[in-house]
């Protein structure tokens, strides 16, 4: 595919804004994905041409919080291999459940985690008791959270977030950290899987990608210097934002009955 320079100028000032963004919040491939497909991209080479260039970008938050003392991956290893399985799953199934059921679900449950973020006294860069313990996140709720992610997607940083945050008690900038590390892992398992049965646009995805990077190492360092100001009114509008973005598609079956 031929790209001119002004729509790959364009299309790396969308990784740059979605890398910040998401780096803090998640959400940036509502920007990345539509942006792709405006591009003249087929939506399954979208798909996976926009998990290319967020690898690039998680990849980048993860080794920020980690250089910066407040992530270890190697403690997380087995969180991480679930996820991975979790996400590679979630891919092989896209043709397979059905994901038009999800577009109907997932913007009532992303203004539930909206409103939870804007009136949770929990959500604080402070850790409290955790509801249960940390087992159960990772051979639990992360597995089907990657799942969710390699199937279909939207949310997933802002469902991982809760549940560190709501169900297992981590302060928020912790819980940030470790969101990072599973997205980037989700991501990457998608990506592996897209490189065998999808088109990748290469050249798209490594100048996204690159912009990605910049963006989210700076969102990581905003995100780190100020905790729960800046994360938890980021967290509220981007799920509210994707909550929106997914009632409005005009894919989304609501629309058959008005």
């Amino acid at each position: 595919m031929d790209v001119d320079i002004f729509t790959l100028a364009l299309l790396a000032l969308v990784g740059l804004v979605a890398g910040f963004i998401d780096s803090i919040a998640g959400g940036g491939g509502m920007l990345a994905l539509p942006s792709l497909l405006l591009a003249g991209l087929d939506p399954l080479t979208a798909l996976a041409t926009n998990k290319m260039q967020g690898t690039f970008g998680t990849a980048s938050a993860t080794y920020t919080f980690w250089k910066k003392g407040l992530l270890d991956p190697r403690a997380h290893w087995k969180t991480v291999a679930l996820v991975f399985v979790g996400a590679a799953l979630g891919v092989l199934m896209v043709s397979a459940a059905p994901r038009a059921l999800l577009s109907i679900i997932m913007p009532v449950l992303l203004l539930a985690v909206a409103l939870y973020f804007a009136l949770s006294p929990r959500l604080t860069d402070e850790a409290s008791e955790p509801v249960f313990p940390m087992a159960a996140f990772a051979f639990g709720l992360a597995p089907v959270i990657g799942f969710y992610d390699g199937f279909f997607g939207p949310g997933t940083g802002s469902f991982f977030m809760l549940a560190l945050v709501s169900i297992f008690g981590l302060g928020i900038i912790e819980a940030t950290a470790r969101t990072k590390l599973l997205n980037f892992t989700s991501n990457l398992a998608a990506l592996l899987i897209f490189a065998f049965t999808a088109k990748i646009v290469l050249v798209i995805g490594l100048v996204m990608g690159l912009a990605q990077l910049v963006g989210a190492y700076i969102g990581a360092h905003v995100a780190i210097r100020n905790g729960a100001r800046i994360i938890r009114p980021l967290l509220v509008l981007v799920c509210i934002a994707m909550a929106i973005r997914l009632l409005f598609d005009s894919s989304n079956p609501l629309w058959a009955y008005f």
